[in-house]
Order: C-alpha cells, then structure tokens, then sequence
C-alpha cells in the first residue's frame, strides 16, 4: 500500500468513524492521562471507553481486544477500589507507585505467556470457525500485554507503562487494518502518552527518594 493510500484509507476512515468511537477514543485518552497523573479518575473515565470498546471489537471480530475491555472494565473497578484506599489512621493512601522485583517480573511475564498462548488459540479456532477477517498472532499480542499492563496498573506499578507501550505500538496497526482508523490514531496517542507516563512516574519515584 502507497503512502496516498494509506492517507486515503485514513481520511475515509475517519469519515466513517462512528460517534461511539469518537467518544471511546476521547475518554480513552482520558483515562491515560488521568493515570500519568496518578488521578484515580483514570477509572470511572476508562469504564466508559471499556464498555464501548466491547461492543466495537466484537463487532469488527476482533475477539482477543473485546475480551481485554471486558477485563479492563473488571480490573478498572479492581483498581478503583485499590487506589481509593486509604490508611485509617493516617488517613493517607495506602497504594503507591513502586517497581516490581524480580520475582514480580517473572510472575508478569507468565501471565503474559499463558494469555498469549490461550487467546492466540482460541482466535485461531475462531478464525477457522466463523471470522477469517480475524488476526490471532498480532490480537494475542495487543491483548495479552494490555492484560498484563492493567493488573500492574491497578497495583501502580512502574513497569505497567512498558506493557502500555507495547499494547500500543502492536494496535495501531491492528485496528488501522481492521477500518477502525479513528481509533488507530488513538493508539497513536496512548503510546506518546505511556513514554510520558512512564517518565513522569519515574520522576515521582525520585521525589520520594
């Protein structure tokens, strides 16, 4: 595909673009910058986006991403309730932004694995089955990272950001393929914002120091 038609497919792209996913995009965006700001606001924006997203990937079979919004609006209220925490004597907040040990990378790249593994086989079923618009290898990936960047988001932790960048970079092109250009260029965003997300946590991180 030629740069014009890239450019062409974009701009009927966002023609296209359903009001629903204008709206998904724009509380998407949102609740990433609620949580570069450590704002716990990040959930009850990202719940909106979520739940819309369910609807628009089952929609455009993408199966892997329906089932990560479904998780990401159970995990949005898991972190929800975590980062509202609050110390009841300090009355402080009990979650703080932390980096995960070794034994905590390990864990997260297992849990990376074995969803990899299990979303990339269930699509690859779904694709033979009913839906051979259906991409398993690059579906797995954005999915299986984003399911590992949201549990270490809801426990603040710093390597949540690295996952985000991930998730990002492997769904630009996914949903820009799919027709689901608008959203695309969310991704676009989301990944600008986790590099600053990651560097503004960073320095949050040396301030307690």
């Amino acid at each position: 595909m030629s740069g014009s038609e890239i450019f062409q497919h974009f701009i009927n792209g966002l023609r296209e673009t359903s009001l629903l996913e204008y709206i998904a995009v724009f509380t998407g965006i949102g609740s990433v910058w609620f949580s570069k700001k450590e704002n716990i606001w990040v959930y009850p924006v990202g719940l909106i986006s979520t739940v819309i997203y369910i609807y628009i990937s089952v929609k455009g079979h993408l199966f892997g991403e329906a089932s990560v919004n479904f998780y990401y609006s159970a995990m949005s209220i898991y972190g929800w309730i975590l980062w509202a925490k609050e110390d009841s004597i300090k009355h402080e907040k009990v979650l703080h932004i932390s980096y995960s040990t070794k034994k905590e990378w390990i864990q997260q790249l297992l849990f990376f694995s074995i969803f990899y593994v299990v979303i990339f086989y269930s699509l690859s079923w779904l694709k033979n089955a009913f839906a051979p618009e259906a991409i398993p290898w690059a579906d797995a990936f954005a999915s299986a990272t984003a399911y590992t960047g949201m549990w270490l988001m809801a426990k603040k932790k710093m390597e949540s950001w690295l996952w985000w960048i991930a998730t990002n970079l492997a769904s630009i092109p996914l949903y820009f393929i799919k027709g689901y250009v608008f959203t695309s260029v969310q991704f676009v965003v989301l990944f600008i914002l986790a590099i600053a997300g990651w560097i503004e946590w960073k320095q949050k991180t040396k301030a307690l120091e």
